[in-house]
């Protein structure tokens, strides 16, 4: 995006001064907006009709399928009711804490987008500390939840806020250890910068690169799951037990921006995983040049929505934890994995050479660990569905 800008800067014979200034800071503006109207709002919504699918066949039942072919619309009629809702404020809430807690949960994921690549060439700003802008601009997250429960005068919001402050503040201590051995392998905190380290093919990959690192993606991936408040750590929201949680009290659009946040964090967060992880954008180099940007944008999307569906399948899978243990697997578990990562990561680059046989023999050792355990996992998944199939054609009423 600052290529392009001072590309067109020097053609219009724009100067140095506060015409630059205000030409950056315009052509910035307009790039949020394009994401947010072509990426981040069809993403959240897409992203909703595809989580209730998915869900409705994990229960053997269809699921949305009225509006547009097959359902798939069913998520703009669903945007549209909340539009028309009455905007309610309880009498006793603080109006404007109340008022400003969703702009403050929506701003915190979609300012997040300005360094998610999607190709080499297509990122809005590719910051020299964007690791470090990911990890402190999702903090408007949980002040936004924070100040929602707090807000609303209403004792199940009150604890749904208080329950995440402590998930969300907890659990951002092994997300960044985690991503911080990346930074240590990488070299660099830009986003764009971790995936040129990497390869498109699987072993040169971070998650393969060092047996640490391919601890951290699990321990990035846990705890990105409780910070988003996703199954099984969805305790601010936990509906069985706080009736919706923080946001109990409203209504309307309000009540939807905290829903297009959390589909939208989705993507974030197998983003983020497949940026530092998984390869990002990197396709094979045989991919002819005009072709290799639309291939980058697909191998990226593709693995981030593939993540999508895990987060998904662990929701409709996995029970909700309590909270003791909740906290338990963070401090007692994941911080102390965190520090080991990030002192045996740094220890391993200060003492096993980059390149070499042995360094690759192990990275293609872990892979094939890896890919035994998919297969074997998915086999499984074959069985119990076989056997599923067959309890239901012996059964129909079942």
């Amino acid at each position: 995006m600052q290529q392009t800008l001072d590309a067109l800067m020097l053609r219009w014979g724009i100067e140095a001064g506060w015409q630059a200034t205000l030409f950056y800071a315009t052509g910035m503006l307009v790039a949020a907006l394009v994401v947010l109207m072509l990426w981040v709002a069809p993403l959240a919504g897409f992203t909703s009709f595809f989580e209730r699918r998915i869900a409705a066949r994990m229960q053997s039942r269809v699921g949305p399928n009225r509006v547009g072919p097959n359902g798939v619309l069913q998520w703009v009629a669903d945007g549209l009711k909340c539009l028309l809702k009455e905007d309610l404020i309880p009498r006793d809430a603080d109006p404007f804490l109340f008022k400003i807690a969703p702009y403050l949960v929506f701003m915190g994921m979609f300012g997040t987008f300005a360094v998610l690549p999607f190709s080499e060439k297509l990122v809005v700003a590719d910051l020299n500390v964007g690791v470090f802008y990911l990890v402190a601009i999702t903090a408007f997250i949980a002040v936004g939840i924070i100040m929602a429960g707090w807000a609303s005068n209403n004792k199940w919001a009150l604890l749904g806020g208080m329950r995440s402050a402590n998930q969300i503040v907890s659990y951002e201590i092994p997300s960044a250890l985690a991503l911080l051995a990346v930074v240590l392998t990488s070299g660099t905190m830009s986003t764009q910068g971790i995936i040129r380290q990497q390869g498109w093919m699987p072993w040169d990959w971070n998650l393969f690169r060092t047996p640490f690192l391919f601890l951290a993606f699990f321990i990035y991936f846990i705890a990105a799951l409780a910070e988003a408040n996703r199954t099984p750590f969805d305790l601010p929201e936990g509906e069985s037990e706080l009736v919706a949680g923080y946001n109990t009290e409203y209504s309307g659009m309000r009540f939807a921006l905290f829903f297009l946040a959390e589909w939208a964090e989705l993507y974030v967060i197998s983003a983020v995983a497949t940026l530092a992880f998984l390869g990002g954008w990197q396709v094979p180099s045989f991919v002819p040049g005009a072709a290799q940007p639309v291939a980058q944008v697909l191998c990226f999307v593709a693995k981030s929505f593939f993540w999508m569906f895990v987060i998904i399948w662990i929701r409709w899978t996995l029970p909700r934890v309590r909270i003791d243990q909740m906290m338990e697997l963070c401090w007692k578990y994941l911080v102390p994995l965190g520090f080991v990562v990030l002192m045996g990561t740094a220890v391993w680059e200060t003492f096993v050479p980059v390149r070499g046989p042995v360094v690759l023999a192990l990275r293609i050792a872990l892979f094939g660990v890896a890919l035994a355990v998919v297969v074997r996992f998915m086999l499984r998944v074959r069985y119990n569905l076989r056997q599923a199939g067959a309890r239901v054609h012996l059964n129909p009423i079942v």
